[in-house]
């Protein structure tokens, strides 16, 4: 979603402030401080064009109490010329030190004729987001035409007055009114903090707009009927009973919710979060049993093609014992191979086929699907799952869905964000997982990690070293895989050293990856292509390299790959110094905490939910005035309010999505 221009008066309105600036005192120039934005007042006393780097025009004014230099790097003559000794200015800046004492670089200014002869703003001022050719003048004098054109109609309040009443807002008018021109006084701090009364008015509307939007996505989805799958077979039970393992109580719980939605006639479409290695691929397979044994098929789409070739391993391993057909379907695979699968997957002859986004690719038909697994939902988006259940309709019929993230995200939250989606949470790890211990470490003593690898190693254990990037990077100072494992090898002659990454044919990349789960190689140099889906449960010692620039979820994703055997396992974050305060922040949190959910909770505090919850595509990620953690507590009663909305008062409901998601407000819609 994009900001709304100030073009007309309404979307002058909800174009909302995303800063103020206070210009409403002068500050006295002996009083000014470096890194302080404030108004100051003096008469030039200097005015000259200086050649040192870079040509420049620098100004000296004085007050009485102080002086200050205001520097342009960019002016005209005329401009020069109007900033001539004796003239008196009032500017407006953010003060710094410079070579001379302080300056203000490109400051707003203006002559005025006398000391206190123009009086100053009565009003915080507000700084707009501006798009390319506008200004912050134009964009202001837009809103005051807006609010003076409101000031009498009054612009159209689309919440029923019960609730506005009920949750003690203050009306649009004086919401809007109070955030574009905040009185005197208005603590900057509470502002930019988003608590005002007035901030949470809107907020609230917003976060409602965003609720409704979902909701009506969801409705509009199960509009369309959907085969019921009895499993009258009972292919799912005979699948669970051939597992070498027991599910656990959250499993047992979350497959019962999946069951009930296969059971109706109206698409499923359930949101499965977990912690890493929760065992949400078994609860999938069996979901997928389920349909088979139907008589339907199954797609699984994973976002990368190492993790669809894990579960074709993990689910063929399972299902060729029942007598199931799986096949795989990527990108990459040859053209023969390809052709295959689509013929064997148009025909009905593979009733589970699993691959990348290949699946909704123009070429490829299902005879009957009935189920589609969607693995990581925030890498993919909607619009893509909406693609594969269009791709799946047949015979008046869509495909139930299923989606699974590793992801974990508070459950009001995801309620939320997730809103057109049903919720289960599989809270508990399968017995025997041990806590990863983690340790942060400078790249200093990068030696003596090394040594700690080749004592393990030698032990029997198996360890992984992960690089961010393939090639060499001089601007961001990477490891390179390549050259980790040139060195790495060098280093440990009597370790047995792999390497995997994603520019390697299929090919290569397996046999790299069986190796490695065979026990064959001990130590195995990647990229953050095994982030997902890998699965050695001997392999007890991770080391991840330049971890500073990786965001938490990542990081927890690669440490799930360790710590999936009976062994003590250990997790080594290398840094390179310095370390930003966001840095410092993120590795603390993942040294000391292994609880996803927790780690989830402060990777929102710290980054927000853009990237976290995979949202762009639905303009969650875009929210104008609402934060989704610090506007947490208004989230139940957005909810009940949508509720209530599509209940009793349908009316308001397309103006408050125009108002406030505009063009996106048909998320995921095809077309």
């Amino acid at each position: 979603m994009t900001e709304p221009s100030a073009a007309s008066p309404d979307d002058a309105l909800f174009l909302l402030p995303s800063r103020y600036e206070d210009r409403t005192q002068v500050t006295a120039l002996g009083a000014l401080l470096p890194g302080t934005r404030a108004v100051v007042e003096g008469e030039v006393q200097l005015s000259e064009v200086v050649f040192r780097r870079r040509r420049a025009l620098l100004v000296r004014i004085s007050d009485g109490t102080g002086f200050l230099n205001l520097r342009f790097f960019y002016f005209s003559r005329a401009q020069a010329d109007g900033l001539a000794r004796g003239t008196r200015l009032r500017a407006f800046g953010e003060a710094r030190r410079g070579p001379l004492g302080l300056e203000m670089v490109h400051p707003e200014y203006r002559r005025v004729a006398t000391q206190d002869a123009e009086p100053l703003d009565d009003r915080l001022t507000p700084i707009y987001p501006l798009k390319e050719g506008e200004t912050q003048g134009r964009v202001r004098a837009a809103v005051d035409r807006a609010l003076r054109k409101y000031a009498a109609a009054g612009a159209t309040d689309l919440l029923p007055t019960r609730i506005v009443e009920q949750l003690a807002l203050p009306t649009l008018m004086d919401a809007l009114r109070f955030v574009h021109r905040p009185p005197v006084g208005t603590s900057l701090a509470d502002l930019a903090a988003g608590r005002n009364p007035a901030q949470r008015r809107l907020a609230f509307e917003e976060l409602l707009a965003h609720q409704l939007s979902l909701q009506l996505l969801k409705r509009a989805i199960q509009s369309d009927p959907a085969a019921a799958l009895p499993d009258d077979g009972g292919l799912e039970a005979k699948l669970i009973h051939s597992l070498p393992f027991s599910l656990t109580g959250a499993q047992q719980r979350v497959l019962k919710e999946v069951d009930l939605d296969l059971g109706q006639p109206k698409p499923m479409v359930r949101l499965v979060q977990g912690d890493v290695g929760c065992g949400k691929t078994v609860v999938a397979a069996a979901a997928a049993a389920r349909a088979i044994g139907s008589g339907g098929q199954v797609a699984v789409m994973a976002p990368t093609e190492l993790l669809a070739e894990q579960h074709f391993r993990s689910m063929s391993g399972w299902f060729q014992k029942l007598g199931i057909t799986v096949a795989m379907m990527t990108g990459s695979q040859t053209a023969k191979a390809k052709r295959s699968a689509l013929e064997a997957t148009a025909s009905g002859d593979v009733q589970l086929v699993i691959g990348t986004h290949a699946l909704f690719q123009e070429g490829v038909a299902f005879a009957k699907l009935r189920l589609a697994i969607i693995d990581e939902q925030h890498r993919f988006g909607v619009q893509q799952r909406m693609q594969l259940k269009e791709k799946g309709a047949k015979d008046g019929l869509v495909p139930h869905q299923l989606i699974m993230t590793a992801t974990p995200i508070p459950r009001t939250l995801a309620m939320t964000a997730h809103a057109d989606l049903d919720v289960s949470v599989i809270d508990e790890l399968p017995p025997g997982r041990t806590p990863v211990r983690t340790v942060v470490i400078a790249e200093e003593k990068r030696a003596g990690v090394v040594a700690r690898i080749r004592a393990a190693c030698l032990e029997g254990r198996q360890a992984y070293w992960v690089c961010p990037l393939i090639d060499e990077s001089e601007e961001l100072e990477f490891q390179a895989a390549e050259e980790t494992f040139a060195t790495l090898t060098s280093a440990l002659p009597d370790v047995k050293v792999g390497l995997v990454h994603g520019r390697m044919t299929p090919k290569d990349k397996d046999r790299a990856m069986q190796a490695f789960k065979a026990g064959s190689t001990q130590l195995l140099v990647a990229t953050t292509v095994i982030e997902v889906g890998v699965d050695v449960p001997n392999a007890s010692l991770m080391v991840i390299e330049n971890a500073e620039r990786m965001g938490l979820a990542q990081l927890h994703q690669l440490r799930g790959r360790v710590g999936r055997g009976s062994a003590e396992s250990s997790c080594v974050l290398l840094y390179r110094s310095p370390l930003s305060a966001m840095a410092k922040a993120r590795l603390a949190t993942i040294r000391d905490s292994n609880d996803g959910f927790e780690i989830a909770r402060r990777d929102l505090e710290l980054r927000g939910p853009g990237e976290l919850l995979g949202t762009r595509q639905t303009g969650l990620a875009e929210l104008r005035v609402a934060d989704l953690i610090r506007d947490a507590d208004l989230l139940p009663q957005v909810r009940e309010t949508a509720e209530q909305l599509l209940r009793e008062n349908a009316d308001c409901i397309d103006p408050l999505r125009r108002r406030w998601v505009g063009g996106a407000e048909d998320y995921g819609r095809v077309g």
